[in-house]
């Protein structure tokens, strides 16, 4: 067995890949906050790919972790030299691990908020990219403007030199840059949001503005924020993953990556202080990133959405079980091909119909073993964004919106927090306490859960919406998960 670090890389299996380059050479041009498994399976491999072939080397990335449970990716990280493995698992069972090399150090900003900030104001970091999730941009649901009122929020406003949030690090390294001199680094989301750039910046112009007005209004006109659509399934690293790294090459690693083989990545080309050359290892570097954007989100994102419940719900634990019965298959392809595809533009060099095949192969591949907890977990967050946007343009223009309707009733159902075998559901959301005591409801009251405002708006006066969403809830109740899609796939609910 091998422990992970740049002493030992030489000694790795021949299976293993290891960087090719120096990294003795590397300085750092990027500052990632929220390392996890996405970016280290996703932007951290691209740049790794271009080291490979000898470029970029001045664009390697320091990490920087801002919540509390962050301190076990700095620990981890730290013990192997900021080494890890990406292991790709091909459905045919093959895995294909490979050492990323391009995290070169890691901040943990609750520890020394100062060391983070100073690290983004150097000249060298000319990019800031964030994977926070689709909570942390910090938005408040009922209007979609920048919650103020959070505790982290007030305490950063307050005192802007100690700050706790990724808002308030970020503004005071572009404070003491433009102070300084130095031109202001990009702000380049990476997280699977509608605009993920342009939200960025409303919300980091919303926290400089509460600042200074001044600021403000230079952060808005003087900063970039390139939109982006990024594709990687990336379940969460289980203790079965490490095992099978050691016992299979003899890889000691304290938290590798685990991958599907597909990956995408479309970017604005909108940087002020340049970019790595991303398009020599195969990133789609445009103009307008919307068509590709919403081609994601819609599809992808929301099919996750529409296999999970109803999924937990009739017993499966696995994406790929769910993708491996026809009768889920089936329902997914509809609701890609008649509810989310009408809402799309054309979108360039994509066959649509290929893509959603190729969805359902990806959701199918055993090899991952992506949960359906996790696919469950912060529904608050991913539906409004991912499904109702397909619901209320599908209402707009006329089309059917049955299977989506169905998919919120089965977030609902879902959220009762029991499954059909009377098994404990662990739901996982941040507004858990409030879904749970609304679903707990469903059956006297069962408009309840999308009369929720602040996550549903207007819908539930939709009387299209309503009447859908009511029909596929009764269903559940009465006849189950697999009835429901039954009704649905045969046009029984229409």
């Amino acid at each position: 067995m091998t422990e992970l670090t740049n002493a030992t890389l030489a000694r790795l299996d021949a299976a293993v890949a290891t960087p090719s380059y120096d990294r003795s050479q590397l300085t750092p041009g990027i500052v990632h906050i929220g390392v996890g498994g996405f970016h280290r399976a996703h932007q951290a491999m691209y740049l790794d790919a271009l080291m490979n072939r000898g470029e970029a080397l001045d664009w390697a990335i320091v990490g920087v972790g801002v919540m509390p449970g962050d301190t076990r990716m700095r620990d981890a990280l730290a013990a192997q030299d900021h080494l890890y493995t990406l292991v790709v698992k091909h459905p045919d069972g093959r895995y294909e691990p490979r050492v990323i090399g391009s995290l070169i150090d890691y901040l943990f900003a609750p520890d020394d908020p100062e060391a983070v900030i100073e690290a983004m104001s150097d000249p060298a970091i000319r990019i800031v990219s964030l994977t926070v999730t689709e909570g942390g941009y910090n938005i408040d649901p009922a209007n979609g403007e920048y919650d103020l009122a959070t505790p982290d929020v007030r305490h950063d406003l307050a005192s802007p030199q100690a700050p706790r949030t990724t808002f308030g690090l970020v503004i005071a390294a572009l404070q003491r840059r433009r102070e300084r001199g130095i031109a202001p680094f990009t702000v380049m989301s990476c997280d699977n949001i509608e605009g993920n750039g342009d939200v960025a910046r409303k919300m980091f112009t919303a926290h400089a503005r509460a600042l200074d007005a001044e600021l403000g209004a230079w952060l808005e006109a003087e900063v970039s924020f390139p939109n982006a659509m990024v594709d990687r399934i990336t379940p969460v690293t289980t203790p079965a993953d490490c095992q099978a790294l050691a016992e299979r090459f003899g890889v000691e690693d304290q938290w590798p990556v685990v991958c599907e083989p597909f990956t995408q990545w479309v970017l604005e080309d909108h940087f002020a202080l340049g970019r790595p050359p991303y398009e020599w290892v195969g990133v789609q570097m445009v103009e307008d990133v919307v068509p590709y954007e919403l081609m994601k989100l819609r599809l992808l994102n929301a099919s996750h959405q529409a296999l999970t419940y109803f999924g937990y719900l009739a017993g499966y634990r696995y994406a790929h079980e769910v993708c491996q019965d026809p009768l889920f298959v089936e329902f997914l392809l509809d609701y890609m091909r008649l509810e989310a595809t009408p809402t799309l533009s054309p979108v360039p060099g994509v066959d649509l119909a290929d893509y959603r095949q190729t969805l359902i192969e990806r959701f199918a591949n055993p090899e991952i073993k992506d949960t359906l907890a996790r696919l469950c977990a912060e529904s608050s967050d991913r539906i409004p964004k991912w499904l109702l946007p397909v619901i209320r343009e599908q209402l707009a223009r006329g089309g059917d919106i049955h299977r989506s309707a169905a998919v919120v009733a089965s977030w609902a159902r879902y959220a009762e927090g029991v499954d059909e075998q009377g098994e404990p559901i662990e739901v996982v959301d941040r507004l858990k306490e409030r879904l749970m005591t609304v679903a707990g409801d469903n059956r006297n009251y069962p408009a309840a859960f999308i009369e929720q405002h602040a996550l549903f708006g207007d819908l539930a006066k939709e009387t299209r919406f309503r009447d859908a969403y009511l029909q596929a809830l009764a269903s559940l109740h009465a006849d189950g998960a697999r009835a429901t899609l039954h009704a649905l796939v045969e046009g029984r609910m229409s």
